[in-house]
């Protein structure tokens, strides 16, 4: 467990979280997830610390859907998440890896990613390719 500063790009909304790597980290091919990039690694509420921001964010939500997919109003960028998820535990924080700023590239470069087909709706099997992702 380690803890690790986050931000947006402009920097309006940062925040601090503890982090096992060991737990390893997603990447979905749903469309959002395809589309907005996210490489995400989740953590419970207690393990999360927003700095500042909460007042710049805006939120997309998907009537029915399980997360609020939170950005920045200034510069777009997603750098956390919040959501609830039973077979998650309940609340949860998906942190976006891309937006620690505390972290160095060989560290990321050893974290084991597992991909989810959230296209298919078989979330806890990956898509047949993941190149793209």
């Amino acid at each position: 467990m380690k803890t690790f500063l986050g931000s947006c790009h402009c920097g309006a909304v940062r925040y601090e979280a503890d982090i096992d790597f060991s737990e390893g980290t997603s990447k979905c091919n749903c469309t959002f997830c395809t589309k907005s990039r996210m490489w995400g690694i989740i953590v419970k509420p207690a393990a999360f610390r927003l700095i500042c921001g909460r007042p710049e964010l805006s939120d997309y939500y998907k009537a029915g859907g399980a997360v609020h997919h939170l950005f920045c109003k200034h510069c777009g960028i997603r750098a956390f998440e919040e959501g609830y998820l039973e077979v998650l535990g309940g609340d949860f924080i998906k942190i976006n890896v891309s937006c620690l700023d505390t972290i160095e590239a060989r560290e990321l470069a050893q974290v084991r990613v597992t991909y989810m087909d959230g296209r298919a709706n078989n979330w806890f099997s990956p898509p047949a390719e993941t190149r793209h992702l």
